[in-house]
């Protein structure tokens, strides 16, 4: 029998629905042990599809601090190392591990599993923005890497994720903002919601710029990006539209009514009918046309 589609599409969530018991097919697939087993601390090692790349270094040392005191409480869950004996990859839990080695521990505990590169980037990503741990730059990395290697759509991540499609997909639009808007991302300078509004301005690394600044908020910025469209869309008719010439007479009949009136008169015909434009610049001056005309 053919496959279809959806039988060749690799089944999403095996790695986490394994580790929580939410399906028996998984659960063969990933079998873990019943408790954790400790390690030594030099046997585990980084995982370089981990979504994360940042550690806070104050954040690591409060943490390092709790684990002398109360040991490292949550298992860090890892993987057979592919072609090293005796090792293993980090698939979460890799601020645990690096703040033990600030406690000075020799051993650590693992929940060690049986994945392939897709389950443990799927793990990885789900820990992590469950935990709250990824900025938006690097959740955004981890959804395309996802897309980009595994072949997943926006809606296979929002079900995998836990997320909204929407919040899948105006996440993966932060890849699309300037370089500098994206430094400033990932350094914590800006947040998501200033990068959202900056997706919209033509002019993202100056507002990006003005946002560390000035100290703007996220209703600042839409403030002036709407201001700014606004003015846009004013300015752009008017570059557009290239005015017909006016022909002799009527250049004539409007140097004469400017004369007698002493103000600027313009006038734009429309087939059989048209306009006549009378500016003034004061209220003097309309008090002085509204005596010509009402004498």
């Amino acid at each position: 029998m053919a496959k279809t589609a959806d039988d060749a599409r690799p089944r999403l969530g095996r790695g986490l629905a394994a580790l929580i018991g939410e399906s028996r097919d998984a659960q063969a697939a990933l079998a873990r042990p019943a408790s954790p087993q400790k390690v030594p601390i030099e046997f585990l090692r980084t995982n370089p599809r981990n979504p994360r790349k940042t550690f806070d270094e104050s954040e690591l040392d409060d943490l390092a601090a709790s684990i002398r005191e109360k040991g490292v409480i949550q298992p860090i869950l890892a993987r057979a190392a592919p072609h090293v004996p005796d090792a293993f990859e980090i698939i979460a839990g890799e601020r645990r591990w690096r703040a033990a080695q600030r406690a000075g521990l020799h051993e650590v505990p693992i929940i060690a599993i049986e994945a392939d590169d897709r389950q443990a980037l799927e793990l990885a990503i789900i820990e992590n923005v469950q935990r709250s741990d990824l900025n938006a730059l690097e959740e955004a990395a981890g959804y395309e890497r996802l897309a980009a290697d595994f072949g997943y759509t926006q809606t296979d991540l929002a079900k995998v994720i836990g997320k909204s499609r929407s919040h899948v997909a105006n996440t993966l639009r932060l890849l699309n903002l300037p370089e500098s808007a994206k430094r400033l991302l990932g350094e914590g300078a800006i947040s998501a919601g200033h990068a959202r509004a900056l997706l919209t301005a033509p002019n993202a690394e100056a507002l990006a710029a003005r946002i560390v600044n000035e100290g703007l908020s996220v209703r600042d910025i839409e403030r002036i990006i709407q201001d700014e469209n606004a003015s846009r869309n004013e300015d752009s008719p008017r570059k557009q539209s290239v005015k017909p010439a006016k022909d002799a007479d009527t250049r004539a009949l409007e140097r004469e009514l400017s004369q007698a009136l002493g103000l600027k008169v313009s006038i734009a015909h429309k087939g059989e009918s048209g306009d006549v434009r009378i500016s003034y610049k004061s209220l003097e001056q309309l008090d002085g046309l509204v005596r010509v005309l009402r004498s």
